[in-house]
């Protein structure tokens, strides 16, 4: 097949050389129509040739008769490499947008949820208990706080900061329980440790601590891989055009033009061969890109179902009261046991109010149905937003891959027509075969040399950051945070601040360096040596392996 290729190829370029030879017998042909394209381009007609000249200056057209200087050449070389960075950028423009906009859509409808419900638990709670709990409201807040904080990308052990969140309500519930006495505070750290062993708060504190870390984990993770695909998208989109792809390009694009055919298109197949050869290092991505894709849509899938964040954090101020009432109705069992085991406390003097907490409470909270729940500026529901970013996932799978044939579409870009095309050398049909996709097989490609050992490093480096976001979005999909996965290992992260609490959004900034890709930094190390101990975990050999190849991804909290 290859042989009868070079053989027909012989024959073109034969008859190309039979037909250059008769014009030059004859009278020269009219430049007129390349003239006005390039003029139309915006290039100068200064140096283009009314009638066609001899060719023998060119460097990447056929040597024949010839509208094209040597500079006009040089102009349409760089104008080729301008007009495929365009192209590639536009033909992904969509699915970029898409990325960008759902990114931004998610971002604001979690962080407004939590907004929303912290504004509902603080004007129930105080409609309903009053003084009480604008007195110790300050724990409710702090439990809104870290769960922003969390969100948004700070190293916050959910399970552990939900259980601190239950010990102090205990401690200044059990205190306004037993308002007659005086509780020092080690006395009140006693009460703390009987939280589990006694459950004031009944089964109530399990099932919020699974629903909000398997919620919490799932949206932040969701929202994370979002920003990934967006930053891998945007950067990818950005080619490094190699020499020899700018030079197949002027030959596909600009070499009709030079022959006195400025309208005519490329040949599909031929379009085709120089598309994947360009963009070979490009469809590399596409199997990491698919996991990828198939990773978000797992947990997409989550968030429609038993992580649904919105279904955990709208009611959870009932949850807390109800509680609450369950403390309530234990008081008295739960503070013989505490008095039992942490010993009797003084009386404070001062005796027990007539009117309990009990007695403050004076109803249930509202329960919001599917069609009631409120929704946020995105305008919609975390269930429509879900349908409508899957459906968008689903469009992005082998797009990577799919490109070439994207830009090459027929009609568009090549001509539909395959007698009637540019196949380099002539208006003729084109033969060789279409190259399959990816840089080994461009070894048999007619129209573009690369070298197929040397890939393109800012790919590669694309090509691991997905594969680390990837494992990231299977744990979340199976209730799993990686940093956080069993809190009593030596090697697990503690629940540690990032100085962003109020007004922040889940930004990461995406920084080219040759270590590892981290999603929501970890500062137990800083904070430990800042105390003097050493840090509470160790990174593993295969985490260290990784960070000489990939980039960093580092969070950037941006308070608005």
């Amino acid at each position: 097949m290859y042989a009868m290729w070079r053989l027909q190829l012989a024959f073109c370029t034969l008859s190309a050389v039979s037909l250059s030879y008769a014009a030059a017998e004859g009278k020269a042909r009219s430049c007129g129509e390349v003239r006005q394209a390039y003029s139309a381009k915006g290039f100068s007609l200064a140096n283009v040739p009314h009638q066609e000249i001899s060719g023998e200056h060119l460097r990447v057209c056929p040597q024949g008769y010839t509208c094209c200087t040597s500079d006009m050449e040089d102009t349409l070389h760089l104008q080729s490499k301008v007009e495929f960075e365009s192209l590639v950028e536009q033909t992904s423009l969509d699915m970029r947008t898409t990325f960008v906009s759902r990114h931004k859509k998610f971002d604001e409808f979690f962080l407004e949820l939590l907004d929303t419900s912290e504004k509902s638990l603080n004007g129930m709670f105080t409609q309903t208990y009053g003084k009480l709990y604008i007195q110790n409201s300050e724990i409710f807040q702090d439990l809104f706080t870290e769960l922003k904080r969390y969100y948004t990308g700070g190293n916050v052990n959910l399970e552990e900061m939900l259980n601190d969140f239950w010990s102090k309500l205990l401690e200044r519930m059990f205190q306004l329980l037993n308002s007659q006495y005086h509780f020092t505070d080690d006395y009140l750290e006693c009460v703390s440790k009987y939280t589990d062993q006694l459950k004031p708060f009944g089964d109530t504190p399990r099932k919020l601590k699974a629903q909000v870390t398997r919620a919490f984990i799932a949206a932040r993770t969701f929202v994370q891989g979002l920003m990934v695909g967006r930053e891998v998208a945007n950067r990818v989109a950005k080619v490094n055009v190699a020499p020899a792809c700018v030079k197949a390009l002027t030959k596909m694009l600009y070499c009709p033009y030079c022959r006195g055919l400025p309208g005519l298109k490329p040949c599909h197949n031929y379009c085709q061969n120089v598309m994947r050869g360009c963009l070979a290092n490009q469809a590399d991505l596409d199997a990491e890109w698919n996991l990828f894709i198939d990773a978000m849509l797992m947990v997409a899938n989550r968030l429609q179902g038993p992580f649904n964040i919105e279904a955990v954090v709208q009611p959870i101020d009932v949850k807390i009261s109800e509680a609450i009432m369950t403390m309530q109705d234990n008081s008295m069992h739960v503070s013989a046991k505490v008095f039992q085991g942490c010993g009797s406390p003084k009386p404070s003097g001062v005796g027990r109010s007539a009117r309990g907490i009990s007695d403050v409470f004076s109803g249930r909270f509202k329960h919001f149905s599917h069609e009631e729940r409120p929704t946020t500026t995105s305008g919609t529901s975390l269930d429509r937003l879900v349908i409508d970013i899957k459906g968008k996932l689903l469009e992005s799978k082998r797009f990577w891959s799919k490109l070439p044939d994207d830009i090459c579409a027929r009609g568009q870009f090549s001509e539909q027509d395959d007698e009637q095309c540019w196949n380099s050398h002539a208006k003729a049909r084109y033969f060789p075969e279409v190259v399959k996709e990816g840089l080994t097989n461009q070894i048999n490609n007619p129209e573009v040399e690369i070298d197929i050992t040397r890939p393109d490093t800012l790919i590669r480096q694309q090509i691991m950051a997905l594969r680390v976001m990837t494992n990231k979005l299977k744990n979340a999909y199976n209730g799993n945070d990686i940093y956080f996965q069993d809190s009593s290992d030596e090697g697990s992260a503690s629940g540690s601040g990032s100085g962003c609490t109020e007004g922040c959004t889940t930004e990461y900034s995406y920084v080219g360096t040759e270590e590892a890709p981290v999603i929501g930094a970890d500062r137990s190390d800083e904070r430990a040596a800042a105390a003097g101990h050493a840090p509470s975990h160790r990174p593993s050999p295969r985490l260290l392996l990784v960070s000489l190849a990939v980039p960093l991804w580092a969070v950037r909290r941006q308070c608005r």
